[in-house]
């Protein structure tokens, strides 16, 4: 099996998630619930790991775009 994606789509995802658990944990505080911002960062940056280690288990990076050949 071969993970077909590219380090700038998965640089997007990540960023998009990470945005969206920092926004999550503002709600959070906003209601009343504080929480720490390190196992946040943390976490983040371990499910980034996870993802570029299995990516790499499974095939690699995708290097060449599909459809444009030369003449």
């Amino acid at each position: 099996m071969s993970v077909d994606v590219t380090r700038g789509g998965l640089l997007v995802t990540l960023a998009i998630f990470g945005v969206i658990i920092y926004e999550l944990r503002t709600v959070l505080d906003f209601i009343g619930i504080e929480l720490p911002l390190i196992p946040y960062m943390a976490a983040v940056f371990a499910l980034a790991g996870a993802t570029v280690w299995f990516i790499t288990l499974k095939g690699g990076w995708r290097t060449e775009p599909d459809g444009d050949e030369a003449a």
